[in-house]
């Protein structure tokens, strides 16, 4: 059989056969879900952490010295992540991506990108700037939250495969991290409307997000340049 009826034969195979789903409460590994049509819904809340202009950082600089600056930043996030109770689900060159469940998932996932932003500009630049007092550069970043159901599954082939997350959330976690980064921290209204006051309005009386329309997807959106310290 060759590559062309091969492909032909699987790919009939997955658009004909009837998919196996469920609910669950907890992040699945990959090997929870079988290659076929099987599936898990889960009620959650994704984040999306992103480096801003990486393609300038890896134009402009040396190679070994934009190699530390995605370790330090992905370091950073992942444990910050991992701290607040969210379970980290794949990095994709400069970004993370992480998923939080149960009832706190706004909340826990909202501060996780308030502590990202508090160690870009407390702890990481600062480092930079100490380890490479000639250079200008300056790490920016963008943190994106959405919250849905999403659906579950695994793809690929057999040696090489992964879970893909298939739900407005995700989608819209990803878009939001990709706009400008003079905004750290963005979150949709679902995520905002679910937040612990706390995380609302500053011990003085400030709000901490401001409302603003998403014009590319014509949806209300909160953002925020606040930053949550880490002890």
């Amino acid at each position: 059989m060759g590559l062309k009826d091969e492909l032909e034969s699987e790919i009939k195979k997955i658009l004909a056969d009837q998919w196996s789903e469920r609910d669950g409460t907890v992040v699945p590994e990959s090997e929870d879900l079988k290659l076929g049509n099987d599936g898990v819904w889960l009620d959650a809340t994704i984040l999306y952490a992103d480096m801003a202009d990486s393609t300038l950082l890896v134009d402009n600089y040396k190679p070994k010295f934009a190699a530390e600056v995605y370790k330090v930043f992905l370091h950073s996030s992942a444990k910050i992540i991992r701290a607040e109770g969210g379970e980290i689900t794949a990095y994709d060159g400069d970004r993370i991506m992480a998923v939080f469940l149960g009832d706190s998932k706004n909340t826990l996932a909202t501060r996780t990108a308030l502590k990202i932003n508090y160690s870009r500009i407390h702890i990481l630049n600062p480092l930079l700037k100490a380890q490479y007092p000639n250079t200008n550069y300056e790490l920016h970043h963008v943190v994106g939250i959405d919250t849905s159901r999403v659906f579950v599954a695994r793809t690929g082939i057999r040696g090489s495969n992964d879970l893909v997350w298939i739900s407005p959330a995700a989608n819209y976690a990803a878009k939001l991290c990709a706009l400008h980064h003079d905004y750290p921290s963005r979150i949709t209204s679902g995520v905002y409307e679910m937040l612990n006051s706390s995380l609302k309005t500053s011990s003085d009386g400030r709000s901490m997000w401001e409302q603003t329309t998403w014009t590319d997807m014509n949806k209300k959106i909160y953002r925020s340049t606040w930053r949550w310290p880490i002890t």
